[in-house]
């Protein structure tokens, strides 16, 4: 027997009732699932169940949100006719609500065919391009290190590599860093990612020379050397695509929203509540573009979908 806790029946059953589910006709596609009294359960209906799951319930295997769903979706049925028996549908509380749950579906269905649905790849792929040509450049140094315990150690090493030896050969040898076997190679980095010591050393220091004094930190004594230097690069298109189209979403979004409020003029009663509303609306429309793109890891942008 499928078993859950009753925190997650709880949680399940919670959620499924702050919404009310389609009415679909019954055929071959969308069979009947379960019924309570006469009243049936469709596969859809259940679909839609477990796709409005609280997301407590996410991690749970596929059958257990299944049988959380249904268990819900029967304790809605049983009460909802005890309710509509009860005439608790045409209360004016619940007609104002069910008006209130309309609205907010059709917005968000309006949102779904006009914006989400609507978005071509060509345009997530153009608005790419544009963060990418606006972002600052940021220089980055690849370098290696050899690190010792002590001055007199560093500047032994630097005698040897004045003498010709290989800094990679000694940095496996001698370095007591942990990527010593890689022969102390760090890498691309940027400016704040290393200790200020290190980094004002390693950006100082030409393309193909090492440093001709050690290098004090909290960590010991360095020896570096610089391998290269470049522009940061940005993330790949792959890898930010997805907040990229979140960012098209939110304009397209705000775009709606404006014509809407330039066709329809809107009225609040209450003076203090129309001046926060609207100093609200000039914060909106004053907000500066959140970073879709960004050399490092590629900031998310906020979520454009509409709250649920």
């Amino acid at each position: 027997m499928l078993k859950y806790n009753k925190l997650a029946a709880a949680v399940a059953f919670a959620t499924i009732v702050t919404f009310q589910a389609p009415v679909f006709a019954a055929d071959a596609k969308d069979p009947v699932v379960a019924k309570v009294g006469d009243v049936e359960i469709h596969q859809s209906e259940l679909d839609l169940a477990i796709a409005n799951l609280d997301p407590q319930l996410g991690q749970l295997p596929d059958d257990q949100k299944k049988v959380a769903a249904l268990s819900a979706s029967v304790d809605v049925k049983l009460l909802s006719q005890k309710a509509a028996a009860e005439k608790l549908d045409q209360t004016p509380d619940f007609q104002a609500h069910m008006a209130y749950l309309r609205d907010r579906e059709l917005h968000n269905a309006y949102f779904k065919a006009h914006v989400a649905d609507a978005i071509k790849d060509d345009e997530v792929k153009a608005r790419y391009d544009k963060e990418v040509a606006a972002l600052p450049k940021q220089e980055e140094v690849h370098a290696r290190h050899i690190l010792v315990k002590t001055e007199d150690e560093a500047k032994a090493i630097i005698k040897e590599l004045d003498a010709g030896k290989d800094f990679a050969t000694l940095a496996k040898e001698k370095s007591t860093d942990p990527n010593k076997a890689d022969g102390g190679d760090l890498g691309y980095f940027g400016h704040g990612r290393m200790v200020k010591e290190f980094e004002d050393a390693a950006f100082a220091l030409p393309v193909g020379t090492y440093t001709k004094t050690p290098v004090k930190t909290d960590f010991g004594w360095h020896v570096i050397k610089v391998e290269d230097k470049r522009n940061a690069p940005p993330p790949p298109f792959d890898q930010v695509k997805d907040q990229v189209r979140q960012l098209v979403m939110r304009d397209k979004y705000l775009e709606l929203l404006n014509k809407a409020k330039a066709d329809t003029k809107v009225v609040i009663n209450d003076p203090a509540l129309s001046k926060a509303y609207d100093d609200a609306q000039k914060q909106q429309d004053a907000a500066p573009a959140d970073d879709a793109v960004a050399p490092a890891d590629g900031a998310a942008a906020p979520d454009a979908q509409p709250q649920q």
